[in-house]
């Protein structure tokens, strides 16, 4: 008898311990946005969550994205294989970081922005030079000197433009890899 009636008691117990642990949800300090909620959350913060956390709402009020799960004792995970940083969200859309294709995601990211400084400093050299070309009233070294920054321009983008041709094709073509 007493036997069961110390069964029935741990059942009971472990019943209402269950149950309180269960019921109250739990948060996380900070999401991995940088969002905490005593402040108001980073200016990335949205495009931060559409890249980690998908499928949580777009209002930080609901502190979906610090809600702890109560099975794990962990707060929820980031889309797998994509990681938000200064560039943007890496990973792609359907790959991440756990994919082959994942160096020519981030590669391309960053060859993105070198080929567009690149185009952009070539254009400015090319101003520059139909500049000196326009205001050196005959004198012919200015002209000269003009020529040349923009020949050098021209041909700085299309050694850069062909650079890209070459990567491509050794990549794909030669080493048969994913780019």
């Amino acid at each position: 008898m007493i036997k069961k009636l110390i069964a029935v008691l741990i059942f009971l117990v472990s019943f209402f311990y269950f149950s309180l642990s269960v019921s109250a949800q739990r948060y996380a300090v900070c999401d991995q946005c940088g969002y905490c909620p005593e402040n108001p959350p980073p200016q990335n913060w949205e495009k931060c969550r559409q890249c980690l956390y998908p499928n949580t709402s777009n209002n930080p009020a609901l502190k979906e994205t610090l809600l702890i799960n109560p099975r794990t004792n962990l707060p929820p995970t980031p889309y797998p294989g994509r990681m938000y940083t200064f560039l943007g969200c890496l990973g792609g859309e359907k790959k991440g970081f756990t994919e082959k294709e994942t160096v020519g995601s981030v590669t391309q990211a960053i060859l993105n922005i070198i080929f567009s400084i690149v185009g952009g400093v070539a254009f400015l050299y090319f101003l520059y030079g139909s500049f000196i070309i326009a205001t050196s009233q005959a004198d012919p070294e200015k002209l000269n000197y003009g020529k040349r920054l923009i020949t050098g321009s021209i041909v700085g983008l299309i050694f850069s433009l062909s650079s890209i041709l070459i990567i491509s094709f050794i990549t794909n073509g030669v080493l048969k890899l994913p780019f």
